[in-house]
């Protein structure tokens, strides 16, 4: 079981410890600065962390000795547009996108058999890829350049972006990545080409005629059971769905309560019918139903949920989870997640209860066990 995890934040990255039985706050680094992203390699210990600076650009730092010292390393950096290229306005929103990095959205390293390949996900939706540790990076223009990549949509922060990222354990050439609004997209090649999959999905919010399209899907997050890789699922604007053949379709679960919607999914390292999910309700709102903050967990495929709320706040409790702040050690015991509000919870015991750990921290975006 990991002891660690570690918390990034509007104003810092954080470092949660165990001790004895209790989990503490054990060190802020770079405090006052907004860290979006944490990512921590298990092949080999690396620790990255990303960083918005708003006018000041988007940045990201390595450390080799577990958040000890940092280093800065290259950010991902888009190529100019080609003379005489003109872009097309961003579907539903009219905006014409720049090729400029806004977020590093999504971090993943590669497989085993990868030693120092990273990939990245960004907005305004390109796929970058490592394969030196973070040193350098390269735009994946197979992607880039797909004729369909133009026909993404906007979400909440205005551009298309690639957020999730899933390398699949058998095969490293095999990727998948969710996009808001995109879908998902796979690769089986290495990223030499990609196809666009998820049918079963809906789309409330798009015309009719175009609510079924896989690339009118706004995935929220995209995670893959490690031991059984064909199993997905999808928290997605309009609920959750699962597939069972490596993304091609997908099955929606209905009858969820308190809600269906949210941002964040965890699964299960070695069941993959054992899912979690901290509800919602949508669209304007966006905070817990009736104030109660409660995470929901399904250990049958969907067909049946616990909704688990013991050592949670129960009332005018307004936290908002964000897609990568619910995070599982690689045991599948422990959970924690981090919410806008500042809120951190960890369970030992699968999410049956949970302890504060501290409710004063800046809004969190990501958690990530060691």
């Amino acid at each position: 079981m990991s002891d660690r995890f570690y918390v990034a934040t509007r104003k810092g990255l954080f470092t949660v410890d165990r001790r004895v039985s209790k989990w503490s706050i054990s060190r802020g680094t770079f405090v006052g600065d907004n860290i979006t992203l944490v990512m921590h390699d298990r092949r080999n210990g690396n620790l990255f962390a990303a960083f918005n600076h708003g006018h000041f650009g988007i940045k990201l730092h390595r450390s080799s000795d577990h958040g000890e010292t940092w280093a800065e390393i290259a950010a991902p950096q888009y190529p100019p547009m080609p003379e005489g290229y003109v872009p097309k306005p961003i579907p539903f929103f009219g905006k014409t996108l720049d090729w400029a990095l806004k977020l590093i959205w999504g971090l993943a390293p590669g497989g085993a058999d990868e030693p120092g390949v990273i990939w990245c996900g960004t907005m305004p939706g390109g796929l970058f890829k490592s394969e030196n540790n973070g040193d350098s990076w390269e735009l994946n223009r197979p992607l880039w350049d797909h004729p369909k990549r133009e026909e993404w949509g906007p979400n909440g922060a205005e551009y298309p972006g690639i957020h999730s990222i899933c390398v699949d354990p058998r095969d490293s050439r095999h990727v998948s990545v969710g996009v808001s609004t995109g879908g998902v997209w796979i690769t089986r090649d290495g990223g030499k080409s990609w196809d666009l999959t998820g049918r079963g999905m809906r789309a409330e919010y798009a015309p009719p005629e175009v609510q079924s399209e896989p690339i009118a899907q706004d995935v929220h997050c995209l995670v893959q059971c490690p031991a059984a890789p064909e199993h997905m699922w999808v928290q997605h604007h309009n609920g959750i769905f699962a597939s069972s053949n490596e993304s091609r379709t997908f099955t929606e679960i209905t009858g969820v309560e308190p809600s269906a919607f949210g941002f964040a999914v965890a699964v299960h390292p070695r069941e993959p019918h054992t899912a979690w999910f901290v509800p919602e309700i949508k669209d304007e709102k966006r905070i817990p139903r009736e104030g109660k903050l409660v995470v929901t967990r399904t250990r049958d495929g969907g067909k049946s949920f616990d909704v688990l709320s013991e050592g949670l706040p129960q009332s005018h409790a307004y936290d908002v989870v964000y897609r990568h702040a619910l995070a599982l050690d690689d045991t599948g015991e422990r959970l924690a997640f981090g919410s806008t509000t500042g809120g951190l919870w960890v369970s030992e015991d699968q999410g049956d209860s949970w302890a504060c750990v501290t409710h004063t921290l800046p809004p969190v975006y990501a958690v990530r066990f060691a």
